[in-house]
C-alpha cells in the first residue's frame, strides 16, 4: 500500500496537487484512499463537490423549505441526492457511484468503530437510505449539463417532496418508529448495526 501512496504523491506533485493534499489523502479511510487511487484526476473536484453539497445542504436546514432533518430526514435525503447530481455533472456517473458506494463503507468502519456521523453512530438501514438517494440524485442530471446549482437545488428539493426519495421514520419529537409505528427505545439501537428502523418515501409526514 506504501508505493500506491507514492504513485499518487507522484501524480499529485505533476498536476499541481499540494504537499498539505496528500497530507489529507494519508488521513482518508481505506475505501476512499482506493477511490483517490483509481480517480486521481478527478479527486480534487470531488473534494471541492463535497464541501459545496455540505454547505448547501446546511444553508437548507436553516429554512423551512424541508423538515431540517441532518439524520435521517429530509435534509439529510436532500444532501445525498444534491451531492451525487453535481458529482456527476462534473465527474461523471460512474466516478460519483463509486464515491458514494466508498463513503457507506467507511460508514461501516466508522459503526465498527463507534465513531459519529452527523452525531449518530452509522447502521445499516442509514446507509441504504444514502445508497438509495445516491441513486436518485444521479438521474437528476448529466455529466456536463449547464443547470446552474439554484435550479439544480430546487429540482432535488421538488423530487423530494413528490416523495421519491427515502428517509427514516420518525415522529415529530425525532423519536425513530418501527413501520408499525412503534417507538424504540435508544438503548436498543447502541451498537447494533442491523435495527428495526424503518425507511419511509421523502414525502412522509411525522405525526
Amino acid at each position: 500500500m506504501k508505493k500506491v501512496f507514492f504513485i499518487i504523491l507522484g501524480l499529485s506533485v505533476n498536476f499541481g496537487f499540494s504537499q498539505s493534499n496528500y497530507k489529507k489523502f494519508k488521513k482518508l479511510s481505506s475505501p476512499k484512499k482506493w477511490w483517490v487511487i483509481f480517480h486521481p484526476f478527478k479527486a480534487k473536484k470531488a473534494l471541492e463537490i463535497s464541501k459545496e453539497a455540505n454547505r448547501v445542504s446546511d444553508s437548507i436546514r436553516k429554512t423551512n423549505l424541508l423538515d431540517g432533518d441532518h439524520a435521517g430526514g429530509q435534509v439529510d435525503a436532500f444532501r445525498h441526492a444534491y451531492w451525487m447530481a453535481r458529482l456527476r455533472q462534473e465527474i461523471g456517473k460512474s466516478a460519483a457511484r463509486s464515491l458514494g458506494k466508498a463513503h457507506e463503507k467507511e460508514n461501516y468502519l466508522m459503526y465498527k468503530k463507534r465513531k459519529l456521523e452527523e452525531g449518530v453512530v452509522p447502521d445499516k438501514i442509514s446507509s441504504e437510505m444514502d445508497l438509495y438517494n445516491n441513486e436518485i440524485g444521479l438521474t437528476l442530471t448529466i455529466k456536463n449539463c449547464k443547470t446552474p446549482k439554484n435550479g439544480l437545488i430546487y429540482k432535488v428539493i421538488n423530487t423530494l417532496n413528490k416523495g421519491k426519495m427515502k428517509m427514516i421514520k420518525k415522529n415529530k419529537r425525532g423519536e425513530f418508529l418501527t413501520c408499525e409505528g412503534k417507538v424504540i427505545k435508544p438503548n436498543s439501537l447502541k451498537g447494533k448495526w442491523k435495527n428495526n428502523k424503518c425507511l419511509v418515501n421523502s414525502d412522509y409526514k411525522r405525526n
